[in-house]
């Protein structure tokens, strides 16, 4: 059995996407540096997403679109962070 399985790792950006929620201005300098204005609700907006691909990532009948929905976050949340203004 692997130490980190799909499954496991769904759990984790699950947890960390709820975190968002719970502690939103623990990711607001983060978050700051890709999306520097409406940064709260940028906070929001990506611990939903990362709430929701995780959550995929978890259940057996979406973890292949979960799978495929963290590669694309993670290109897009990578593209704004290269492109943003600082």
């Amino acid at each position: 059995m692997a130490i980190l399985s799909t499954s496991k790792i769904g759990f984790l950006v699950a947890a960390a996407g709820a975190a968002h929620f719970a502690k939103p201005e623990a990711f607001e300098p983060i978050t700051a540096k890709a999306f520097p204005n409406d940064t709260r609700d940028w906070v929001m907006r990506n611990g939903a997403a990362e709430t929701g691909i995780g959550l995929a990532m978890m259940l057996k009948p979406t973890r292949t679109l979960g799978v495929l929905g963290l590669l694309a976050y993670t290109g897009w949340l990578g593209y704004n962070a290269a492109n943003a203004q600082t």
